[in-house]
């Protein structure tokens, strides 16, 4: 996700669920692929700890096999910006988990 209007109708609209590390709100958009916007506050740290955060958050849900149709909000609280890439992924699979948005293994 990309426009403003997007991430203001996910907060508006959608459901959220949160941990220690991260905040997720989700909205169903009606469309055959889900959307993402990530979000890391300045408050969390400086441009390369930001951007790290960014690449973490979004390999974690490229390796994921998440139900389809929704527009999903990652924000990163502070205490993220210590966590290395399995604990963020870890934080990640939780909160997903309780959204319900993994697809079912056989």
């Amino acid at each position: 996700m990309t426009r403003r209007a997007d991430f203001a109708r996910v907060y508006r609209e959608g459901r959220s669920w949160a941990n220690s590390l991260l905040v997720l709100r989700a909205l169903h958009n009606g469309l055959p692929c889900n959307r993402y916007g990530l979000v890391v506050s300045k408050s969390v740290g400086g441009a390369v700890v930001r951007n790290l955060l960014k690449r973490r958050l979004r390999e974690s849900l490229r390796v994921m096999s998440l139900r389809q149709g929704w527009d999903v909000v990652c924000i990163a609280r502070s205490g993220s910006a210590s966590a290395n890439y399995p604990r963020l992924k870890q934080a990640l699979d939780e909160l997903l988990g309780r959204a319900r948005f993994l697809e079912r293994r056989l």
